[in-house]
């Protein structure tokens, strides 16, 4: 198969981790093999990124009611929430 330089992956999109794959690849299967491969692994990738983190949007959806409401006001630093021995720990983002 003739490849074109147009069939080449464009690494300045990617991130370092996925150059980091892609080159794993490329040494230990070949070029041709590598890209194909990393091209099928990148495409199933794609769902993972575009999902939202679960708890996350658990966080969000219990929150959101209270700032609707006006009784809970977040800064626009923001907080950090921690997990401590036996409870949460919430700070300020700026500290």
């Amino acid at each position: 198969m003739d490849r074109t330089s147009s069939d080449r992956i464009d690494e300045s999109a990617l991130t370092a981790g996925q150059r980091r794959k892609l080159r794993a690849l490329k040494k230990s299967v070949g070029d041709e093999i590598g890209e194909r491969a990393f091209a099928e692994w990148l495409a199933s990738q794609g769902a993972a990124e575009t999902r939202a983190d679960a708890k996350a949007a658990l966080i969000v959806d219990t929150l959101w009611p209270m700032v609707q409401q006006g009784t809970l006001a977040i800064p626009r630093g923001g907080y950090r929430i921690k997990r401590g021995r036996g409870r949460i720990i919430v700070e300020a983002a700026g500290q």
